[in-house]
């Protein structure tokens, strides 16, 4: 019987090898893994900001856009519109917009950075539910009072055309206004804040 010395060489050869083969495997058995974790390019796109032209936009119209599956708003208000908004607050909830969730810059009473341009989500306060658009004064089915805003269908709630709900409605608090600004004097983008260009 002969005592054979082990070669020690070949067995930290093997060793190494087997480790090597065992970090690719793990790698490549990882790599799907925490990939499938990440957002998708449909969600990353879905929250990202949104650009809206608004050079073709008229007085008086709104046009309405998709932001993180949201429905936003853009109303071209008219001098006229603007007059009634200034002077018709008592009937408001909140009409200085201090219990509503809005940035620091369309903290005013037309609630935008530009007063002719209105932006808002487009979802009732309440439940959630898209008001309609009702820049009509005074239709049958409103009544008298109404003075052209926002009514929600679902429970009754209504704004004006600042987003700024009405007293002994449902919604608790005054349209969101998104975070948002002005890349040039027809450029928005939404869903974006940076200072620059804000004006």
């Amino acid at each position: 019987m002969t005592n054979e010395v082990p070669d020690k060489s070949k067995r930290q050869f093997l060793t190494t090898a087997l480790t090597v083969v065992g970090a690719v495997g793990t790698g490549y058995l990882a790599v799907p893994f925490l990939s499938q974790m990440q957002p998708s390019a449909k969600a990353m796109a879905a929250g990202a900001p949104v650009e809206v032209d608004i050079s073709k936009i008229e007085p008086g119209q709104l046009i309405r856009v998709a932001w993180r599956g949201k429905p936003v708003w853009i109303l071209y208000r008219t001098p006229e519109v603007l007059e009634i908004l200034a002077n018709d607050t008592a009937k408001l909830a909140d009409p200085n917009s201090n219990e509503s969730e809005q940035p620091e810059y369309s903290s005013n009473p037309m609630r935008s950075i530009k007063p002719e341009i209105f932006i808002a989500v487009g979802l009732c306060t309440h439940l959630g539910c898209s008001p309609t658009f009702r820049p009509e004064i005074a239709p049958n089915d409103l009544g008298k009072n109404w003075k052209g805003g926002f009514f929600c269908p679902c429970h009754g709630s209504g704004f004006d055309l600042a987003g700024r709900v009405y007293k002994s409605v449902p919604a608790p608090t005054n349209l969101v206004i998104p975070p948002h600004r002005y890349i040039t004097d027809s450029l928005i983008i939404i869903g974006d804040e940076s200072s620059e260009a804000n004006a």
